[in-house]
């Protein structure tokens, strides 16, 4: 088991490991896949330079914010659900004049073989939406196939969201992507039982289809939020929203509702995009910041996903037509 309160700032500035928790009888496990740097007043465009300047924690070495990305996968009994499905195996530098450093993606599958599973032992992948780094394994073909990784799966996908992003000439998800997701495509509705002890809970503001997935087991109930939070520094300033946001202010009021919820005992989250602290419970107790990492258990022999300055070097130095193929949607978090 880990101790969140050794490493807490260290776990702040880094792309997450693989992490667990038990609930009850379901076992959820974030899979990362890699991680998007964010420019912080450009991400939080009603955040200040003073307020990086007071916290500092929160940045990499290269003064970015660091947003891991990967799936949460679900396991209950031999049954196994995965929530998003990482940014897949390619690279983007860091474009100037742009919210984002490098992102890079790649590792989701080897993480899942470090967890014992293979892409067909995956009954389903419920997207939160449809944004690039949480679509890239089921629409990018895996290494030595012809085919996306889960083609044995449902792509379960909010009926809004679906609406938005499949209809013609559509600027939010490349026709590409939507072809290769449409044959497994199945929609679904607020409230709906997806897999045993989860449930869909519509979340627009982020995109219009946005879904957050709640999960119960054991007496604990946990908010897979997806991006209604994008970086733990929003936990304390629910009102700002990120720049990728459609809905800035739809966005904000949910969170602020998201965050009291958060708050509530026998709750916790589950933020895809926190660093190295995916999952966390809302304490508003004056010490410190108000999203607090969970003991978790940490995987060893995972594939490596560092979120270091090093690591983002190297991924603005990828190879130019690895960055062309993944060009076709800038909109990623």
């Amino acid at each position: 088991m880990t101790n969140p309160a050794l490493d807490h700032g260290e776990r702040l500035r880094r792309a997450a490991r693989i992490r667990s928790l038990r609930l009850g009888d379901t076992t959820v496990t974030f899979v990362p896949d890699g991680a998007i740097q964010g420019r912080p007043g450009a991400w939080l465009p009603d955040s200040t330079d003073a307020t990086w300047a007071a916290h500092p924690e929160y940045l990499d070495a290269s003064g970015h914010l660091v947003a891991s990305v990967g799936g949460l996968l679900v396991e209950h009994g031999d049954r196994a659900l995965l929530i998003d499905a990482g940014f897949g195996p390619h690279t983007l530098p860091a474009e100037p004049g742009t919210p984002n450093g490098s992102m890079y993606g790649g590792a989701l599958l080897d993480n899942l073989a470090a967890l014992g599973r293979r892409p067909e032992q995956i009954e389903a992948v419920a997207f939160s939406h449809l944004h690039p780094d949480h679509v890239g394994w089921a629409v990018h073909t895996a290494p030595g196939e012809d085919r996306p990784a889960f083609t044995h799966a449902d792509y379960l996908v909010t009926e809004a969201e679906w609406a938005e992003h499949a209809a013609p000439g559509s600027e939010h998800t490349s026709a590409a992507d939507i072809a290769a997701l449409a044959p497994q495509v199945r929609t679904v509705a607020d409230g709906q039982e997806i897999f045993p002890g989860v449930r869909v809970r519509l979340a627009p503001g982020h995109t219009a289809g946005h879904a957050e997935f709640v999960i119960t087991g054991g007496g604990t109930r946990l908010i897979a939020f997806g991006d209604s939070l994008h970086a733990p520094i929003q936990v304390d300033h629910p009102g700002w929203s990120c720049v990728y946001d459609a809905d800035p202010a739809r966005s904000a009021g949910h969170r602020r509702r998201l965050v009291d919820e958060l708050a509530e005992p026998g709750t916790i989250g589950f933020g895809i995009h926190f660093a190295d602290v995916v999952f966390g419970r809302v304490e508003h107790d004056g010490n410190g910041p108000a999203w607090k990492p969970v003991e978790t258990t940490e995987a060893a022999g995972a594939a490596e996903t560092a979120g270091t300055a090093e690591s983002a070097e190297a991924a603005e130095s990828a190879e130019a037509a690895e960055s062309a193929e993944a060009a076709g949607s800038t909109e990623t978090a």
